[in-house]
């Protein structure tokens, strides 16, 4: 049977080293389709947003900074594992600890800045939707927006450091020692809980944001701002009020709810694996390919609904 310290160091995804090449050829095509798609995706939100002024607005400056941070997942992490898979388990290209830390490096600061673009965007639009268009002037100078995207490259660079260790435990042929393992995991129930409450921030500015909408409609028509044809609901032509009301609430559902299930298995297996029993390895990993396909589909999410880019 498989434990924890079979997993291969050929992905920080963890592959068995008891994987069959079937299932090893899988992933990797798996890797190779949503490197391709991904990629493609974040360079033509960016080239669209750098190339056209209409779409220079704050809320897809959060929204370039986030697809700039799964570039690094998808164009460069990615097509990595894509090759590494397809490589035998004893390569010595996959003992380099070295190579594997530099893996986990750019994973770990592409999700990290990608989720806390989220929160940006979320917060964002919150404040446009719920607040006074004083507040959201003051609030959201071209020098603030820019210390907030800062920030956030700052915040993941401090963190880097701490998340390798836990898609790198060690290589299959040596357990790690059980400090290093308690280490890991009291860092996944860091990353757990850093993604829980990010989740909870994020999903209390999407709902206000409903809730604002659904309860006055005439608030929403005063704010004179073309931002309002980012957010996730119909632009023009503009439906019945009851009919906009439910396909708005819809969008903002279907948004959450796409990032609820890229994020959330992979708190859930942590906090498992910390406080009752380690999940299985496969879950694990499945658990973190959830997690890193929202770099391939976060474009998608925040442009699909707006007219200005499509």
């Amino acid at each position: 049977m498989p434990n924890a310290s079979s997993w291969s160091a050929s992905s920080p995804l963890l592959l068995l080293w008891e994987d069959s090449s079937g299932t090893r050829i899988f992933l990797s095509l798996l890797y190779a389709v949503l490197a391709i798609s991904g990629t493609l995706s974040n360079v033509m939100v960016i080239y669209l947003v750098f190339s056209f002024k209409k779409l220079q607005t704050t809320s897809n400056a959060f929204i370039v900074n986030g697809c700039a941070a799964d570039l690094s997942v998808c164009a460069l992490w990615m097509p990595q594992e894509a090759v590494l898979g397809l490589l035998p388990p004893n390569s010595s290209s996959l003992r380099s600890v070295e190579y594997r830390l530099l893996r986990g490096g750019l994973l770990g600061l592409g999700l990290t800045v990608s989720l806390a673009s989220h929160l940006l965007v979320a917060f964002n639009r919150y404040v446009l939707i719920t607040k006074l268009p004083s507040v959201y002037q003051a609030l959201y100078q071209r020098r603030h927006t820019g210390c907030m995207i800062g920030l956030s490259w700052a915040l993941a660079l401090l963190l880097v450091p701490l998340l390798p260790g836990l898609w790198t435990p060690g290589s299959g042929q040596q357990p790690p020692p059980r400090q290093t393992d308690g280490s890991s995991r009291y860092t996944a129930l860091l990353l757990a809980l850093a993604v829980l409450g990010q989740t909870a921030l994020l999903l209390h500015c999407y709902l206000g944001i409903v809730r604002r909408v659904r309860g006055s409609a005439k608030r929403v028509s005063v704010l004179n701002f073309h931002l309002l044809h980012q957010l996730p609901f119909p632009a023009a032509p503009p439906p019945p009020r009851r009919a906009q009301r439910r396909l708005s609430s819809v969008s903002v559902l279907l948004l959450c709810c796409v990032f609820l299930l890229g994020t959330q298995p992979l708190v859930w297996v942590s906090l498992l694996g910390f406080f009752l029993r380690p999940a299985p390895p496969a879950l694990q990993a499945a658990s973190w390919l959830l997690l890193c396909s929202l770099s391939a589909l976060n474009p998608l999410l925040y442009t699909w609904r707006s007219e200005e880019f499509r």
